[in-house]
């Protein structure tokens, strides 16, 4: 009797989408979550949120100007970016996105200038050399609650439409159940506004730590990861009872991984903890809550992204991916995150300081506490 010997070949592949995926993804999330934080002090005119807003403002002003910087370097030849406007292609997400990110950061911009233009016209007010340049910047304008509000509503649009297409260009790929689920836009929409609150409450911190401040955004994010842990539970519930396929199977390609376990006891932990905390005590606690939470957003979206890939679309076990220290690895997370503390140094030198009545003599405040302390 013969015997036929089928020999299989399986290749492994590198990953595709970079480090650099990872930091466009976290850096534009929390920008988006800064505009949120920032509409009830601002658009909504509630001066009990005023301070928490002017924080939540830089975040997502400077974490929206970060970002697209990591999104062009994940081009690998950024001078592809020019093709998504030459090339017609409404059936591709990526191709809404080369349109949906300008208007973004274009409405961002609108809606930072609207803000601060009353704070930019009391500094012209002061003698200064720069105080021309506050007035022109200021536009013969101070507080105008209606623009602010319009500036506001347009910025919302544009941040709505930034989750829901970073969402879906993962979601809809169906040969990884991983990630072909609609519980993934709304993971990146509630981990991107737990970690801009972790992040108003670290500059805060390093304003001068409001309390007022720190409790409101401690609440914020309870509530947030309360939601987090809602939607993780009900993804796990329908992959454990089989009854949606696409779960089951995502949730059977990594359970016999021991790394996977050790992820998913990490993820239940950087999740339960800090919503412990900041329910339990929401006063002096926001430094310790705000560092789990911006490090919880951003291992999400590695876990995501590079540990998706590991997951072979096809044959067995899992591929390996080391982090390299050159531009596509550690060397490229790190310069996002030097650019952005450029930014938040420019921003926090130019933007002025609300002026304060003071009983006393007043010191100058570092530039970075400057730009996110309170107005009163």
């Amino acid at each position: 009797m013969d015997t036929n010997i089928v020999e299989v070949i399986n290749v492994t592949r590198e990953v595709a989408w970079l480090p650099w995926a990872v930091q466009y993804f976290f850096l534009i999330g929390l920008s988006v979550g800064g505009v949120l934080l920032s509409l009830p002090g601002y658009a909504f005119a509630r001066e009990e949120w005023r301070a928490t807003g002017r924080v939540a403002l830089l975040v997502a002003l400077t974490c929206g100007l970060a970002a697209p910087v990591a999104l062009l370097s994940d081009l690998h030849q950024p001078g592809r970016f020019w093709h998504f406007y030459v090339v017609f292609r409404p059936t591709s997400w990526m191709w809404w996105g080369s349109l949906i990110i300008p208007f973004y950061v274009a409405g961002l911009l609108v809606y930072a200038w609207t803000c601060l233009r009353e704070e930019l016209r009391e500094h012209g007010a002061v003698d200064s050399r720069l105080a021309p340049l506050y007035r022109l910047a200021a536009a013969g304008g101070g507080r105008n609650d209606a623009l602010i509000r319009a500036a506001g509503l347009v910025a919302l649009a544009g941040a709505a439409a930034v989750v829901l297409y970073t969402g879906a260009e993962v979601a809809v790929v169906r040969a990884r159940p991983l990630w072909n689920t609609p519980f993934l836009p709304v993971q990146f929409a509630l981990t991107a506004l737990a970690g801009a609150a972790g992040l108003v409450l670290i500059l805060n911190r390093f304003a001068g730590a409001d309390r007022a401040v720190e409790v409101r955004v401690n609440r914020v994010l309870a509530a947030t990861l309360a939601a987090v842990m809602a939607v993780g539970g009900l993804w796990l519930a329908l992959g454990l009872s089989g009854i949606e396929p696409t779960h089951a199977e995502a949730l059977g390609s990594v359970v016999g991984s021991e790394a996977w376990r050790v992820t998913a006891v990490w993820a239940v932990a950087a999740t339960a903890v800090p919503f412990a905390i900041a329910l339990a005590r929401p006063s002096g606690t926001g430094l310790l809550t705000g560092l789990i939470a911006v490090h919880s957003a951003w291992m999400f979206r590695w876990t995501v992204f590079i540990g998706g890939q590991s997951v072979p679309k096809t044959g067995a076990g899992f591929y390996e991916y080391a982090l390299p220290a050159g531009p596509d690895g550690l060397l490229g997370i790190a310069g996002t995150a030097g650019l952005w503390l450029f930014l938040l140094l420019v921003i926090t030198a130019i933007v002025p300081t609300p002026r304060r009545p003071a009983s006393g003599p007043v010191r100058a405040a570092p530039a970075a506490g400057r730009a996110v302390a309170a107005a009163e």
